[in-house]
Order: structure tokens, then sequence, then C-alpha cells
């Protein structure tokens, strides 16, 4: 093995291990060793908190974090004004001397870590080149006064509290220790210029419209939030660099959000005060909308394009609660269609919203509540019930962003601008509007209730989600063009060098999505199909889902109760696919055909004989008898004697003795074996990739017939390298070709050594002309000539 490709399999993650064997001292990441060797040396121990099983232990706790916000948005400047009541309950045994909140909008401070740690954009297309998008946001940032601008931390009486602010984190010192199963009310206030988020991308913004002048705000990661605290790291109060997302802790909210009163507003929570806000005709058809069996417009079309045209100098104050949700988030614009649809089935009453400009049709109109309804409808059945009242899709700014019941969703049709009403769309961009909901409400389920740390394991949340929506996009029509789930869509990433493990922090992944999104989504689609089988699959899945709604799992959390669920050892697949940058490349190298040999002389003297003379005649033999030969024994027939009359298959008496003495031996069953006419077939594998799995075959036979084997991955127990199998069949059916993973559902990055015997390769052999090189004189005379 080359250090490059060693270096490969161990990724980028460096791991603990209390084991003092001597095959794990001298191979501690088993990248040749015993590939089914269990996990416990990697996994947490168990505990009070977290069970063995995998399911939250009997003292499991979390905090929670109750909210009382009130926030103005100023549409002339593109700023938010805002003050907040904070109550924060100790659930944890511990006694806590400080507090730590998120201040995630710090992360556009021009000195901020993740604005000065963010490497050059490296996916520029050729060398000295970059994308105006990448430019435009360097240019952007240097000049843009973002962050915070923290004007408030008091205690509940208004006395100011001492605190630090840690550039994407603020430490607030209590006055008093807060024990176990106390609370703690503070109060902050704060400002802070919204970016433009074409500009300088994130997860939130505003976007302006040339034509009318007016914005659309998608506003989140908008408050001082609480950092999380927990069992496995205690404060989660890792800096927030951009791109590992959040870890939250649960909690009610009551957001009252003044906006000018020509505004329409979306957001997590219920609306408190529609009588303020909506007209008696918006009231009555959001009524209607509760029963309806396709979306009712709550504001439509030529309302919003009227609503648009002036600008509102009255304000109007929008109340909103939600219970028991991890983070909150809204919309505001007058620009906004609004529809909506009722959707009640089992344990799931809720309203399915959208929200979008003029310029989202008649694509945004025609799917987006459809897609929220069909979300859930696939989500409720592998996971749980959706728990709460709304689910709303926005379009605006941001591409796809997931907040608890509310989500921020991008693709629009092409507009053509001397002529509005002609609009059209690509076939990409109306998928993708499709699967970005699909995902985007799918992220409600996880990580918004199954609540995982984004910000430390991105896989949990963006893997297990994209899973599940693969099979909604399965569901919404036969030929669905899912982007990742497939196991032939990950196999080009499988096999490349930049890797990590899917066990990588957030900020030290390569190629994210791929590692992040699509590997775990087909390591779990493979697990369901191909190892687990569906039924025991979707049982332990909807059990982990069931077990850690509104709790926070962790990796071994999610591990160990898909052992616990379905029964089955999976800990060589946990460390495969998500330990280590392995990859699947299984190979048939050989087939061997055998019968029985009977040890009768009588039979296999003749057999013998058969098969020697199908051997083919040296070229020597062929030239001597083309020039015939003469030779000695052929001139002087006393030279020959009893072997030149017999040959070495001739049987004798004697042979047939010992025949008839070896069975005189046998016992009855072993006498029957030597009768079978089976025929016989041993087939030779090898491990190429590293990555042990289960091996698929597809056997053909010369009587037209096939026949499909799965064999478990169990079969490389005792070596990952190599492996053989032996097949007995009867005595008509002569094996005419072998192909593994006949279906590629297993990610093999080489399906060429699948086929024995070897096939010949199809592919386009592309014919080109070499180009001249540019002739610069020529082009300058060129263009003289046009002026």
């Amino acid at each position: 093995m080359t250090i490059k490709t060693l270096c490969r399999r161990l990724g980028a993650v460096l791991l603990g291990f209390a084991g003092t064997s001597a095959a794990i001292a001298a191979d501690p990441l088993n990248v040749t060793g015993d590939k089914f060797r269990q996990l416990e040396e990697l996994l947490p121990t168990p505990n009070t908190y977290r069970a063995a099983s995998g399911a939250p232990g009997h003292e499991y706790w979390q905090q929670q974090a109750d909210y009382d916000i009130k926030v103005s948005l100023d549409d002339d400047k593109q700023r938010i004004t805002a003050s907040e009541t904070i109550t924060y309950t100790n659930n944890s045994p511990d006694t806590l001397r400080y507090l730590w909140v998120q201040l995630d909008q710090n992360r556009f401070k021009p000195n901020s870590s993740g604005n000065l740690a963010a490497p050059v954009d490296v996916e520029s297309i050729a060398p000295d080149t970059i994308p105006f998008r990448s430019f435009r946001r360097e240019v952007v940032s240097r000049d843009f006064q973002g962050g915070y601008d923290i004007t408030k931390v008091a205690d509940a009486r208004g006395r100011d509290l001492r605190h630090t602010i840690v550039d994407t984190n603020m430490r607030i010192d209590l006055p008093q220790p807060l024990k176990s199963g106390d609370s703690v009310t503070f109060q902050i206030g704060w400002e802070y210029n919204i970016i433009e988020q074409k500009a300088l991308g994130g997860r939130s913004g505003y976007e302006y419209f040339e034509r009318d002048g007016n914005y659309l705000y998608e506003i989140a990661q908008w408050f001082p939030r609480m950092a999380a605290y927990n069992d496995v790291s205690g404060w989660q109060n890792k800096q927030f660099l951009g791109r590992g997302e959040f870890a939250l802790e649960f909690g009610d909210y009551r957001v009252a959000i003044e906006v000018p009163a020509d505004h329409i507003v979306a957001s997590t929570g219920v609306l408190q005060n529609p009588e303020d806000v909506l007209t008696r005709e918006q009231r009555a058809r959001l009524k209607k909308a509760e029963t309806a069996k396709k979306p009712v417009m709550i504001v439509t079309k030529e309302e919003a394009l009227e609503n648009e045209k002036d600008r509102a100098t009255a304000r109007k104050t929008w109340v909103f609660e939600a219970e028991n949700v991890r983070d909150f988030a809204w919309a505001s614009s007058r620009k906004f269609l609004w529809d909506a649809q009722g959707y009640k089935k089992g344990g799931t009453d809720t309203m399915a919203m959208s929200y979008y400009p003029e310029e989202g049709t008649p694509l945004w109109d025609k799917y987006s509540t459809e897609a929220i309804i069909h979300t859930m409808e696939v989500f409720n059945r592998y996971s749980f019930d959706y728990p709460y009242p709304t689910s709303i899709s926005v379009n605006g700014p941001v591409g796809g962003m997931e907040y608890p019941m509310i989500t921020f969703n991008g693709p629009r049709p092409e507009i053509d601008e001397e002529d509005r009403s002609k609009r059209t769309y690509s076939r990409r961009t109306k998928y993708g509007l499709i699967s970005v909901i699909i995902h985007e409400v799918g992220h409600n389920y996880y990580p918004m209730i199954v609540n995982s740390d984004e910000r430390q394991w991105t896989w949990m949340d963006e893997g297990l989600n994209t899973y599940v929506q693969f099979l909604a996009e399965q569901e919404w029509e036969e030929k669905y063009p899912s982007r990742r789930g497939d196991a032939r869509k990950i196999i080009e990433y499988m096999k490349s060098e930049n890797q990590v493990p899917i066990m990588t922090n957030s900020e030290s992944i390569l190629q994210f999505g791929n590692n992040a999104y699509g590997k775990p989504a087909t390591a779990l689609n493979i697990l369901r199909e191909t190892v687990m089988g569906r039924e025991l699959f979707d049982f332990a899945f909807r059990e982990y889902s069931q077990r850690w709604k509104f709790k926070r799992p962790m990796p071994a959390d999610f591990f160990r109760t898909m052992e616990d669920a379905s029964g089955m050892d999976l800990d060589w697949f946990w460390r495969g696919w998500f330990y280590t940058t392995d990859n699947v490349d299984i190979s048939i190298d050989a087939v061997k055909h055998y019968t029985v040999g009977t040890k009768d002389p009588d039979v296999e003297g003749p057999w013998k004989r058969e098969h020697f003379e199908e051997e083919p005649e040296s070229v020597t033999k062929q030239k001597n008898r083309a020039n015939k030969m003469t030779r000695i024994v052929d001139g002087k027939p006393e030279l020959a004697d009893f072997y030149n009359e017999h040959d070495e298959f001739d049987v004798s008496n004697a042979d047939r003795n010992r025949y008839r003495g070896m069975l005189d031996g046998l016992e009855d069953w072993e006498r029957d074996l030597l009768k079978v006419e089976s025929n016989v077939y041993v087939l030779n594998f090898s491990n190429i990739g590293g990555l042990v799995m289960p091996i698929i075959l597809k056997l053909d036979y010369t009587d037209g017939s096939s026949e499909e084997l799965r064999i478990p991955a169990e079969i490389w127990t005792r070596n990952a390298a190599k492996t053989s199998k032996m097949l007995v069949r009867g005595k008509d059916k002569l094996l005419k070709s072998v192909v593994v993973d006949p279906h590629w559902e297993t990610a093999d990055v080489d399906v060429e050594n699948n086929h024995y015997p070897r096939r010949i390769i199809k592919s386009r052999l592309e014919l080109f002309k070499d180009e001249k090189a540019r002739n610069l004189m020529k082009d300058w005379q060129e263009e003289l000539k046009e002026d």
C-alpha cells in the first residue's frame, strides 16, 4: 500500500482508543485489520443519560430557553432594532456560573473569524480566475458594517450584567450561580444591518427588486440565542464560521414583529392578532383554506401587484407564538402573494402555506404548497407525525434554508423583460424547486425536532434528511430526477482523492455536499435496500426518530438504535462508511468449475483421458506431423513394450481392488457424496476498494435461466481482502457468466471487474482536430477592416 493510499484511507480524523490488544496497537485505525471489530472503542461509554441501546437514558436531561422578543424592521435602512427577555432553565445536574449566547450576525463583521479565516475560492475554472459572485462577496464584505450592536445586557430588573463578546459568542457572567433545577431571566437589546443576501451569501438577508423598488426580507439568525449545553460536550460554543450550522435549545416564543403596514409577514409560530393585521376577506380565505382540497389564495397576484406600488408610512405589529421550538425565523415584504391549504391526518393538523413575489409565478403557485403537504405525508410515515400548526415555504434570496415551521427556498421561472407575461422554466428549475422544498421542509424533522448538533455533525441532519428526501422524491413521480440517494450517483465521489470520513467536524469537511448530504444518504439507502431490507430498516429508523424527537441525539445514539431495533450487527457498516474513506470495489477474479470425483477408476480413467485429449496439440507436434517425421520405434518394433500398449489412463485390476477397499472404509453418507452428479463452482473475489459489503450475484446458465444470489457482508469476516464462495448446482446447470452487483446497488466504483468472463468495454472514440494557435496580428487586422 502506498503512503498516498494509506493517508487517503485514514482520512482526516484521528480517533482515541481504549483497547490495548496487540491488534489494535499495531493497526489503531483498522485500515488493514478486522473490518468487523466492534465500535465500542470509538463510541462513548453508555451512561444514565444515554443508554447502551441508543435510547435516552433514564436520567436524560436538556435545557430550556424561553423568549419574549420585540423587533422592528426599518424598510428604509434595512436594519433591525430589537429587544428580548430570555428565561433560561437549568435542567442539568450541574451548577452554572455563566451562560453562553450565540451572536450569529457577528459572522458578518469585517474582522470576524469567519471572514478572516475564509480561504480563497478554489472553485475557479482556471488558474488566476475567480467567479464574479465570489469576488463580489469579498469586495462587499470589506465595507459592510455587519454584526450586532449590543445595546443592553441586564437582569430581570434592568441591572447591567457583566458580559464578554468572543467573536460570534457572548459569555454572560451570572451574579449568582445557577443551580440545577433553577431558572434565570435576563434581557438583551441589539441592532444590526441586514445583509444583502445575494452579495454576501449566508442563510438570511434581503433582496432588492429594481423594477418596483421594493425589498423582500428573510430574517434568520437575527436574535441572540442561547448556546446549547449538553451532557456530551458541555457548552457548545464553537465559533460560527459560516458552514457548521447550529446547536440550540427548545423553548417557547412570543415575538412581536413591527413592519410597514403594507407588509405581509410569514413566521415561525401561530399569528395571535389576525384582526389587527389581516383584512376580513383574508381571514375568511384562511378559514376556507383549512378544509380546502387545493391551495387557496390568501393574497392574490392582483392584490400583491397593487400592494407593491406604494410604500406605507404607517406601521403594524404582527404577534406570533410558538411552543417547543428550537429557533425562530420570519419573512416580510409588501410583494408577497400568499396561498394556504390545511393538512390533517393522524396526529398532524397543520396549515401549509407559501409566500412568494409575483416573480415566482407560475411556478410557485403550482408546486410550493403541494410540495409542503407531500413532504409531511411521506416524512410522517418514516419518522413521526408533524406536530406543529404551520409549515411555510418562502421564496426569496436564500436558495434553501430551514427553521421551525418556516423554510426559505429559491428557484423562480425566467421572465421575458419585454413581455413579463411570458415566463418559462427549465426542467432543472422545476425539479430543483420541488426538491429544495422537500429538503427544507424535511429539516423540520431533522434537526428541528430530532435536535442533533449541526455545529459538530452536519451529516446527522443533512444526511438523514437527504435520505428521506430521496424517498419523498420517488413518491412524487416515477422518473423523478433525484440528485442524491441512488447508489450510482455517489460513485465518482467515492473514488475521488480529496475526501475525509463522514465522521468529520463540519468546518473540516471536503466536498461538503457529497460528504455531508450525498454519502450518508446513499449509505442509508444501501442499508435499507441491500443490507437490512426495508421492513427492518424502516422500523429501526422510525424507532430512532421517535426516541429522539424533541431531544438531542449524538452519532452513537443513531448507530446503537439502528442495531438495537433491528437485531443486526452493523458495526462493520458504520466503520466502513462513516469512519473511513474506503470505497466499494469488489472484483470477481476467477470462476472454477468442478464435478465430484467418484474415485472409481473405471470412471475417472476415461474422464482423465478425455480431458487430456481436449488439450491443444503443441506446435512442435503439429510441425512434426506436417513434416512426416520418422521415429525409431516405427522401424524397430522390438523396442516397444508394455508401456507402448497401455497409457497412464488405463485401469488395472489392482486399481479396482484399491477402490473397493477404499469404499469399505467409508460410511454410507460418505459413499453417497461420491455419487453426487452436481456441478460445483468456486467463485473467487477480491476487495480492491477496502469497504466490505454484501456480494450480490447474477448467475446466468447455458439453458437460458438466471439466478440472483445475495451473500451477506460477513463473508469477508476472516479475510477482508480475499474471499471465495462455493456453489453446488444441478448436473444440468452449466454456468455461463457471473455479474457482481447487477443492479448497481452497492456504489461499486468499477463495474468492469464485476463481470466473469470479462466483457468487451463499449465506449465512444471522440475525434478532434488540433486548433491553431491564436494569431493576434490577424485578429487586429480583421478589427481594423470592420472599423
